[in-house]
């Protein structure tokens, strides 16, 4: 996900990013989204060809493509999605950041979820983590902002370090942050009535022993080789395998996830842990 509450700083940093970014990238960020030509473009090896990648990886064995149930995570960033056009492509799930810390709500969370839930999309929402602020606090702000829908995707509890953030340098000790882990997810499970997901990177993962969390469900990035690599005898549900995906209907690069298993499994998982 790797996408902070903007502020003038990450505006900057952002936007010095994307202007040293393929030119194709830059153009592609007006208008309504990618057109299916643009995706065929840039379509790579090991991501389902209905999708492409702007940063292709040369993937083993188990690459992307072997999964057949796909979906996309995306926030301000990525602006309104046509969901029409993305669920045309094969997106099947997504998640939306909400709420990050204890008061910033992302403004293009309601309209896009609406427009997923249209399309038939099965959408969630997730919280981005501020280590400044008590776990309490914010799975409280969480609640508040996202209503509980019966059948949406369960919660997701979004634990990275922000490395752009000019409010919060806070690493707390890895003990403290599996506690505020499972505080949060205590108290939105309590509401929502199905236990939420942790997404987390390979970093943020080993420095803080999150392996040792006693049944959580995991959520894990991994852009440069297979889950099993980064993240060594670790049960995982769904799979981000890259930042700078391709999709109809949605502006620049977008972040692409795959459930981890077939598609009977994928509705199964669905109907078993949907909001209730």
């Amino acid at each position: 996900m790797r996408q902070p509450v903007t502020t003038a700083l990450a505006l900057a940093v952002l936007g010095a990013l994307a202007a040293c970014g393929p030119s194709a990238q830059v153009r592609n960020t007006a208008g309504t989204g990618a057109s299916e030509m643009y995706v065929r473009e840039h379509r790579a090896s090991g991501v389902p060809n209905r999708f492409g990648d702007l940063k292709p990886h040369e993937w083993g064995r188990l690459s992307p493509a072997s999964y057949p149930v796909h979906g996309l995570d995306a926030a301000r960033y990525q602006g309104p999605i046509d969901w029409q056009a993305a669920s045309r492509a094969g997106i099947r799930f997504a998640w939306l950041k909400a709420t990050e810390g204890g008061d910033m709500v992302d403004p293009e969370f309601a309209g896009n979820v609406a427009g997923a839930r249209a399309a038939g999309v099965a959408v969630g929402a997730y919280h981005f983590y501020y280590f400044c602020r008590p776990a309490e606090e914010q799975a409280a702000w969480f609640i508040e902002n996202v209503p509980r829908t019966r059948g949406d995707l369960p919660p997701i509890l979004d634990m990275e370090w922000n490395h752009l953030s000019p409010t919060c340098k806070l690493r707390p000790p890895p003990a403290q942050v599996r506690a505020s882990i499972r505080t949060f997810l205590r108290i939105t499970e309590a509401h929502y009535g199905t236990a939420p997901l942790i997404y987390t990177t390979p970093d943020f993962y080993e420095r803080n022993d999150l392996g040792s969390l006693d049944g959580v469900e995991f959520w894990l990035r991994s852009v440069s080789a297979h889950p099993n690599e980064r993240y060594p005898d670790e049960r995982w549900s769904f799979w981000q395998y890259t930042g700078t995906g391709v999709v109809p209907g949605v502006k620049g690069g977008v972040d692409l996830n795959a459930f981890a298993g077939s598609e009977t499994a994928w509705r199964v998982w669905l109907s078993q842990r949907g909001q209730g």
